[in-house]
C-alpha cells in the first residue's frame, strides 16, 4: 500500500507541476487584446479589405523548461473554408527570443534563424484579418514552445505540414483571442 502511495504522490506532483508550468506560461501584446476587435493595422490588405496588414506586437513569458524554440500560429477558425485560415505561422524563432515587435513580419526585426510559412493568402508572412462581410471571425494568436530548436521543413511547407510539426513538438503553448468583423 505505501508504494502505492508513493507512486501516487509522485505523479500527482508531477501532474500539478505540468499544470502549474503550463499556468505560468503567457501571451501578451502591446497590439491586441483578449476578445477585442482588431485594429485597421492588423487587417489584411487585398479581398475587398483595406488595411495596414501589420503583424501584431506580441511577447510572452513563463515557458516551460526543456523549450529549445518558439513557434507562433495565427488562424481563424471561423473561415467559410472547412479547415479554417492560417494567417500566420512562424517556426524556428531561438529559445533565448520572448517577443516580436510591431510589424516584425517581413521586416528586419524577426529573429534571425525563423522562418515565415507561407500563409493562406499564399504570401510568407503575416496575413492579416479579412473575413467574408457579416460574422464575427476569431484569430486565434498561439506561441507554442518547442522541445527541438528547429524544424526541418521544406521551403514551401503547407500550414498543414507545418501545424503537424509544430504539434508533435509542442511542450507548452499560450493563446490570445481577438476578434474582427466587417
Amino acid at each position: 500500500m505505501l508504494k502505492t502511495a508513493s507512486l501516487a504522490g509522485v505523479l500527482l506532483a508531477t501532474l500539478m507541476g505540468a499544470t502549474a508550468s503550463a499556468q505560468d506560461f503567457k501571451l501578451s501584446s502591446t497590439s491586441i487584446a483578449e476578445g477585442a476587435q482588431l485594429a485597421s493595422d492588423f487587417v489584411f490588405k487585398g479581398f475587398g479589405c483595406d488595411g495596414g496588414n501589420r503583424s501584431p506586437q506580441l511577447s510572452w513569458s513563463g515557458a516551460p523548461q526543456g523549450t529549445k524554440s518558439f513557434a507562433i500560429t495565427a488562424y481563424d477558425p471561423d473561415a467559410p473554408t472547412g479547415s479554417g485560415w492560417w494567417h500566420w505561422n512562424v517556426v524556428n524563432i531561438p529559445a533565448s527570443v520572448t517577443s516580436l515587435a510591431l510589424g516584425a513580419s517581413g521586416g528586419k526585426t524577426m529573429p534571425a534563424g525563423a522562418v515565415e510559412i507561407t500563409n493562406d493568402y499564399g504570401v510568407a508572412g503575416f496575413g492579416g484579418a479579412c473575413p467574408p462581410p457579416g460574422a464575427v471571425h476569431r484569430y486565434v494568436f498561439t506561441v507554442h514552445a518547442l522541445s527541438t530548436e528547429r524544424l526541418d521543413l521544406p521551403d514551401n511547407a503547407s500550414n498543414a505540414l507545418a501545424g503537424f510539426m509544430i504539434g508533435a513538438n509542442t511542450i507548452g503553448s499560450a493563446r490570445m483571442t481577438a476578434v474582427y468583423s466587417r
